[in-house]
């Protein structure tokens, strides 16, 4: 599950053979069929206020390869990715993260309208899953909540803190997909094996990429360096 090809300013995974992907990704977002998912690194350089990004990265992503790719965004170092696995009563589950939390938030406001300025540091949380299991697609839908849970609560217990003193739960570009085959399993909550593994899987990823992320930028969860 998920072999990763890693190369300057490209993160390629790939899940093994077509599968069905959910995600919000920026390129090829709901249910897509795809054998890779593909980070894209970039600066604010690059995408400008005028640029179409949509049309930019469909051209990008074909010009490397990928043209069936769904395709990810972040300004973060995509070397610095973590790789987890967890299996739970035979349930397995792979997990590919990179974690930036300069434009962290907290959810139910935002800093832009209270007037804070941003962050000029790394941003977006960009989280892969792949499932082995066959999911319908409401099991699928149901499987994307459980890995934002696990994404808040790990985001959460590094203690990021804003400048205002709220504690962020996320970045305001974060993006989740999800990649399983379609199939018979029709829950992936919390009280089942796959909603375990998935749950571990991402709160383990996510947990070591926020570290990273804290101990690269002054090496304290109390506020940006």
């Amino acid at each position: 599950m998920i072999e990763v090809d890693l190369r300057p300013s490209w993160l390629v995974a790939d899940l093994g053979a077509p599968r069905r992907v959910l995600s919000f990704a920026p390129y090829r977002s709901g249910f897509a069929t795809a054998q890779h998912v593909v980070w894209r690194e970039v600066r604010d350089a690059d995408l400008t206020p005028d640029l179409n990004v949509e049309d930019w990265f469909a051209r990008d992503l074909a010009a490397h390869g990928h043209p069936g790719a769904v395709g990810l965004l972040t300004s973060r170092d995509v070397s610095r990715f973590v790789r987890t696995d967890a299996e739970v009563e035979g349930a397995h589950v792979a997990c590919l993260a990179t974690v930036g939390l300069g434009n962290a938030e907290a959810v139910g406001s935002r800093r832009a309208v209270n007037g804070v300025g941003w962050s000029t540091q790394y941003g977006t949380i960009n989280i892969l899953v792949q499932i082995d299991a066959g999911l319908s697609e409401a099991a699928q839908i149901e499987a994307l909540t459980i890995a934002t849970q696990a994404r808040t609560a790990a985001v959460l217990a590094c203690g990021l803190a804003l400048p205002d003193g709220r504690r962020a739960t996320g970045t305001g570009t974060d993006c989740i997909a999800i990649a399983a085959d379609p199939g018979t399993v029709a829950f992936a909550g919390l009280h089942t094996a796959l909603g375990e593994a998935i749950g571990r899987a991402v709160l383990a990823a996510v947990t070591k990429g926020a570290a990273d992320w804290v101990s690269e930028n002054g090496g304290t969860a109390r506020g940006y360096p």
